[in-house]
């Protein structure tokens, strides 16, 4: 391996309540850090499945959900080897698998090429897996698009690409399609909301990268209420995190979704995550490296089902290097407690939108390691994003500054 490889449902009064209880009761629930959205082989990564997971325990990680372009890594499946310019598995990474996983490394020759078999999802959990130190979360990413003709009736139709990461299903999610973005929106949802009830568990579904490819406006998201989660941040440079003068960034994207949920639907808010959205494993400053985005969620346990009921309570946030000791959500207050790094300086920005404001205003600002902002009673919502003074080292743009983005909170009537 190279370098780089080794290196809130609207927050009801009740369920603010439940969070500060959360707070005060550290002994039952703690932290568990992970990344929901990780490519491989199995799809369009260039890393064995296996040298990625161990890339995530080796680096702090407590879960990691392996999200390829639909497919669940349960079926036998053999890439092959090459030294063609356009491989992801070539002689010289096949190499250093070899050194690194001696004998675990299967090979053929098949048809006069050599192959290797990836590992499976239950391969994988056998070699990494242990109780209470790092857990693998079964998921996938639903890989759908559609097709917006001309107005004219002449030229080329528009590609909306649409994405989502399902996470804690057990049966393969296909992509539903549909006659708008908005309809594919909704009919994802539903078809995770079926697999849901069929296994049984809990299951959880993010849109990821809205901007990518200009796929899904803010007015998409706002409209389709079902859709709970999105990435505010995802760590590839190709998704467009920071719009462009005609598009909103993600962050404004999230400001004006809540404010029309809220202000104009009385529908639920909608939360946010970091993600790697990672695929090259061997070049560092590569489009899409791991270790850009993550989510830290507070929960009873490391186990799948309680990530992911976590995560439905809105007890998450989303960070690309900063770290929070607490979030304690409070019926007229939102208080913010930040691990300070030596020789780093944070600035705490509370951001929401009053009942006759615009969407997405500063509130407060601090620079104190907790913050605290006490609601005025006209808010819809406040949510936090905390900004280091230290440069992101990977980031997705050069000039990232390692942040977090605490969960909105819908203060009390």
């Amino acid at each position: 391996m190279s370098d780089w490889g080794r290196s809130m449902f609207a927050v009801t009064l009740t369920s603010l309540l439940a969070l500060s209880v959360v707070a005060g009761s550290s002994a039952e629930k703690r932290w568990y850090r992970g990344n929901t959205h990780t490519h491989t082989l199995w799809s369009d990564g260039d890393g064995a499945p296996e040298a990625v997971v161990g890339w995530y325990r080796e680096h702090g990680y407590q879960f990691l959900v392996l999200s390829d372009h639909n497919v669940i890594a349960d079926v036998e499946k053999w890439v092959p080897v090459s030294d063609e310019k356009a491989s992801r598995l070539t002689p010289e990474r096949l190499a250093s698998l070899v050194e690194r996983f001696g004998g675990q490394v299967e090979v053929r020759e098949k048809d006069g090429r050599r192959e290797m078999r990836l590992k499976r999802l239950d391969e994988l959990r056998r070699m990494y897996e242990e109780e209470g130190r790092f857990l693998l979360i079964r998921g996938e990413e639903i890989t759908d698009r559609f097709l917006e003709k001309p107005s004219s009736g002449t030229g080329r139709a528009m590609e909306h690409p649409i994405h989502h990461n399902s996470i804690n299903h057990v049966n393969l999610i296909k992509p539903p399609g549909g006659g708008s973005v908005r309809e594919v929106l909704e009919r994802v949802v539903h078809a995770v909301e079926e697999e849901a009830a069929k296994c049984g568990r809990p299951v959880l579904v993010h849109l990821n990268h809205p901007n990518f490819g200009w796929g899904v406006t803010l007015e998409d998201l706002a409209r389709v209420t079902g859709e709970r989660y999105f990435e505010v941040y995802n760590g590839h440079r190709g998704v467009r995190n920071y719009g462009d003068a005609a598009h909103p960034g993600t962050e404004q994207i999230w400001d004006a979704a809540l404010a029309m949920r809220l202000g104009e639907m009385g529908g639920p808010p909608l939360f946010a995550l970091a993600t790697d959205d990672s695929h090259h494993y061997h070049k560092d400053q590569a489009i899409s490296n791991p270790g850009r985005g993550w989510i830290f969620v507070r929960a009873e346990s490391l186990s799948p089902d309680a990530i992911v009921r976590a995560m439905q309570a809105g007890d998450f946030y989303a960070s690309s290097g900063v770290i929070l000791e607490d979030v304690v959500a409070e019926s007229q207050r939102l208080t913010v407690k930040i691990r300070r790094e030596p020789g780093v300086n944070y600035l705490t920005r509370f951001i929401g939108t009053r009942r006759k404001g615009e969407p997405g205003a500063i509130l407060m600002e601090s620079e104190a390691d907790t913050a605290t902002y006490e609601f005025r009673g006209d808010e819809l919502y406040v949510r936090a994003t905390i900004v280091s003074s230290r440069l992101h080292p990977n980031g997705y743009s050069a000039g990232d500054h390692e942040s977090a983005w605490v969960q909105p909170v819908v203060p009390r009537r």
